[in-house]
């Protein structure tokens, strides 16, 4: 099965759905895929959901293009995005340009994510001419979130909502297939999303997005840890998970596994020749 490509995803706009969502290895990005998600985030959170940091800052390049390597294994049909983490391109376009591609290259990414708006454009640019197509990121981006105030929906004044128009402009300019649009008011969601000619992709943005992501945990239950308003649950992984390791636990302790089925035998005249 062909990959989705830049063209198919941007001729989604206002026709059909976008269903995104994060992966970090095989397992889940087989998932993923066989539910029919069209686009994988090897997003950045991987430092917080699988490394166990408090926030996405840490995660290096090598460890993100490990979690690359392993959802591309994982997938046939989805468009894998890599998430460009802190400190790989915020230094300027020939790093940008070097990181992303290695997501391309060691990773087999598609495409790279990168967080930013007007302040980003030139960087953007770079690594589009580059030939690595752009997912662009807006809103509430986790890497600046200190500078922002904190993890706080943004563009909710004038002063900040224009700022968004403007930052998707400049994004668009720079030749991003597709926008992310993090933690901003559904209105103002829906008139970025009417105004820009890619495709939008929300998370805690409302409705009117021409597509959706969320964090593969925060989906099926695996983080239990913190929960945003803006992510519907749809499964107990975590319980299912736990109960199951208990009974393991529980089993092994009280000589229940394992039990003939889970043994090997061998011959029994080996066995009394071992025995003499």
């Amino acid at each position: 099965m062909a990959r989705l490509t830049i063209p198919e995803i941007q001729n989604r706009k206002g026709r059909e759905p976008l269903v995104a969502l994060t992966a970090y290895d095989f397992v889940s990005a087989r998932l993923a895929e066989e539910a029919g998600v069209d686009i994988l985030l090897v997003g950045d959170s991987a430092a917080m959901v699988v490394l166990g940091y408090e926030d996405t800052l840490p995660i290096t390049m090598d460890e993100m293009l490990v979690f690359a390597r392993a959802v591309v294994r994982g997938s046939s049909r989805a468009l894998v995005v890599g998430d460009m983490p802190f400190m790989s391109y915020q230094t300027g376009p020939v790093e940008a340009i070097r990181n992303a591609g290695r997501f391309v290259k060691e990773g087999g990414c598609q495409a790279v994510k990168i967080e930013g708006g007007e302040e980003m454009a030139e960087i953007v640019a770079a690594v589009v001419r580059a030939g690595i197509p752009v997912l662009g990121h807006i809103g509430l981006t986790p890497q600046r979130a200190s500078a922002l105030g904190g993890y706080r929906v943004q563009g909710r004044d004038l002063e900040s909502a224009q700022k968004l128009l403007r930052d998707a402009e400049a994004l668009c300019q720079a030749g991003i297939f597709a926008l992310l649009l993090e933690c901003v008011p559904a209105e103002l969601a829906r008139v970025i999303t009417e105004r820009v000619p890619v495709p939008t992709i929300g998370i805690g943005a409302g409705p009117h997005t021409d597509g959706q992501i969320l964090v593969f945990h925060d989906v099926v239950g695996l983080w239990p840890r913190f929960k945003p308003r803006f992510v519907r649950t749809y499964g107990k992984a975590d319980q299912e998970i736990l109960q199951a390791v208990k009974n393991y636990v529980q089993d092994v302790r009280a000589g229940r596994f394992p039990g003939p089925d889970e043994s090997f035998g061998m011959s029994p005249e080996i066995l009394e020749t071992l025995k003499l």
